[in-house]
């Protein structure tokens, strides 16, 4: 008999609907807990039938059983935090209000009130029997709709959303997000305000419609971090960035527009070490094919960018890059993550027109690759820095994201090199890009060979 190993982990619980088609509601805060390291428990308010083009039907569950089942969890389980979503019916919310009042940890009360479409899904009766729950709440998560619902304040930019957060504060609530998926921009921002600050937080709006379930899966991100012991501010500053790339990087799955990838951080963070060994696999390969006649002045990189990643920090690369010595060329040092500046930033400026891209080097240029690159046949574009706005070349690191329009953009395929010509004190440069590790050393070898011949 082995001896057994248990896992602790901080609990949290989430009171909302299923959902059939695995996008929102229980699911998706289940999910979202489990990826954040948090055990998940439940208590189901309703069972709907729905899938990623909309709702078939749904069935609240009495108040009896919605009752049992927080009693059931709250009874047994340490839990660290718990969240709200669809509450169907006003008994159903008088009830969890009820148990709220004797919870002794946070509570994130998602006001599930407004569909995508703009139709109201709960009886004026159920609305003011919200402002018990809020009440009981830590912080309250409504979006736009929800929050005028709520408070009779159009949300339409910044300063109406902290308007609305003042007045959801008057009834109650310890602090309030007010989301800004709903308000039209280019810019998503997402309001938190308390009774001492309000602060905002940013990112650029994705253009997709797979946001089903995105406020679930914020709220549950959320309660999950609170779980963990994170404050307010660090709780909801990793939420929103969680959310903004589990929307980037959605699902492609059902006939609609598809799902947010609730396990998106944790996958990636699951594929850093493999990323990291195809980077050196790379390396391994140029060092023994001695391939110094890619090697630029300033010396060659190897990157790699985890599947979903938004950040330098997420990317791998060789510390001190790679460089000609007497004996041939050698990585200065090993591989570890954040290791690359220009390259890794060209590689993330190139995966915002093509996300699949997850590998690129930078090799020398000069007249003899570009007869190599020419002979190869391969699709190269280019941009000169002489063209760079001003604005852009005195701000640091912005350089590589204006390089990347240049050669992404309004191209159906990506180009397999990028030529820099250089300028005055920048050495001309060659970047090969890939969709895998594999892809990229064979393009490596193809241009050295094309060197040599």
């Amino acid at each position: 008999m082995r001896t057994p190993a248990p896992d602790t982990r901080p609990v949290a619980l989430t009171i909302a609907g299923s959902d059939s088609g695995g996008g929102a509601g229980i699911q998706a805060d289940l999910a979202t807990m489990t990826a954040h390291g948090v055990f998940g428990t439940s208590a189901i308010t309703a069972v709907t039938a729905q899938h990623t083009r909309g709702v078939e039907s749904s069935y609240a569950l009495p108040r009896e059983e919605v009752a049992a089942q927080i009693d059931a969890v709250t009874d047994d389980f340490a839990v660290g935090a718990a969240k709200t979503g669809m509450l169907a019916t006003t008994e159903i919310v008088e009830t969890v209000a009820e148990r709220a009042a004797d919870f002794a940890f946070p509570l994130v009360v998602d006001p599930v009130m407004v569909a995508t479409s703009g139709d109201r899904l709960l009886e004026p009766e159920a609305e003011r029997a919200y402002e018990d729950l809020l009440a009981e709440a830590a912080v309250a998560t409504p979006n736009a709709d929800e929050a005028e619902v709520l408070t009779g304040v159009a949300v339409t930019d910044q300063e109406s959303a902290c308007e609305a957060g003042e007045e959801l504060l008057d009834l109650g609530v310890d602090a309030a997000l007010i989301k800004g998926g709903h308000v039209p921009g280019e810019t998503v921002r997402d309001v938190l305000v308390t009774g001492d600050e309000t602060t905002t937080y940013e990112h650029p709006r994705i253009g997709t419609e797979a946001t089903h379930g995105s406020g679930c899966a914020l709220a549950a991100a959320i309660a999950a971090r609170l779980a963990q012991g994170d404050d307010l501010e660090a709780a909801v500053d990793g939420a929103t960035d969680f959310l903004a790339r589990a929307v980037r990087y959605h699902y492609d799955v059902g006939e609609g527009p598809g799902a947010v990838n609730h396990a998106v951080e944790l996958r990636n963070r699951a594929a850093r070490e493999p990323t990291a060994e195809e980077v050196e696999a790379v390396v391994e390969h140029l060092v023994e094919a001695d391939a110094a006649a890619l090697v630029p002045e300033v010396g060659m990189n190897v990157v790699g960018a985890t599947p979903y990643a938004e950040t330098v920090a997420e990317t791998a690369a060789v510390e001190g890059r790679i460089t000609r010595t007497l004996s041939g060329i050698e990585p200065n040092r090993g591989v570890r993550f954040g290791a690359s500046s220009h390259v890794a930033r060209f590689l993330l400026s190139a995966r915002e027109f093509t996300p699949e891209l997850r590998f690129a080097a930078n090799c020398r240029f000069a007249p003899d690759v570009e007869d190599a690159l020419e002979d190869l046949g391969w699709t190269v574009a280019e941009y000169d820095r002489t063209d760079e706005p001003a604005d852009v070349s005195e701000t640091e690191g912005e350089t590589m994201g204006w390089g990347a329009r240049q050669a992404f953009a309004d191209r159906e395929e990506p180009p397999v090199a990028v030529v820099d010509r250089g300028d005055v004190g920048k050495e001309p440069m060659t970047k090969l890009i890939a969709r895998d590790a594999e892809t990229l050393a064979e393009r490596l070898r193809s241009l050295a060979g094309a060197l040599e011949a």
